[in-house]
């Protein structure tokens, strides 16, 4: 059964990182992966929710961050030693495929931190201002999704390394923002 699943996963990943390329993605994805492409989008909520939300927004910001420190060592930290599963541009035999287009990482390959870090923030973000932004809040999960889309992309993650991490990331997100919300009441413009 695990021999399959790992077929099935270097299918998708060569399908992904060989097949479905293209000029404009091998331009943008390996930007996207960077902190350089999702950092502004971070510093623009936290002073957005500063701007909305006044002193509730410590909590709120302590929250994120809590989120973001909890979903990096969980992957990071516990889990990918715990698997030790090497990347796919570091197997001996399979990253002779691989088409890299990044570095490629000195840390295991299950889960992905990238997947873990910004789905956890999504759950957050979608826990905690749904009801500010009801329309437009459902994005954050797409935004993650291009993210950890863009890892196996350049090569350094297999399908199953993001799903992984993701369901690390929605869990915690889960967690960190109905905490938030149960403890310091919901967000409330002032």
């Amino acid at each position: 059964m695990l021999k399959k699943v790992i077929e099935i996963d270097q299918y998708i990943f060569l399908k992904i990182n060989q097949v479905w390329q293209n000029i404009f993605f091998d331009t943008i994805l390996p930007f996207a992966r960077t902190p350089f492409f999702w950092t502004p989008l971070y510093l623009f909520l936290v002073v957005f929710i500063f701007i909305n939300f006044g002193k509730k927004a410590w909590w709120w910001v302590c929250g994120f961050l809590l989120t973001f420190s909890l979903t990096d060592i969980i992957s990071s930290r516990i889990i990918k030693p715990l698997v030790a599963r090497p990347r796919p541009c570091m197997d001996e035999v399979f990253s002779m495929k691989v088409r890299l287009m990044a570095g490629c990482g000195g840390n295991g390959s299950f889960t992905s931190s990238h997947a873990a870090n910004h789905f956890g923030i999504a759950m957050f973000l979608f826990i905690t201002l749904k009801h500010f932004l009801p329309r437009s809040i459902y994005l954050v999960f797409f935004w993650a999704t291009i993210i950890c889309y863009a890892q196996v992309y350049v090569g350094v993650h297999y399908p199953t390394d993001i799903i992984g991490g993701a369901l690390v990331g929605l869990f915690i997100g889960w967690i960190t923002g109905n905490y938030l919300n149960f403890k310091r009441g919901r967000l409330v413009l002032n």
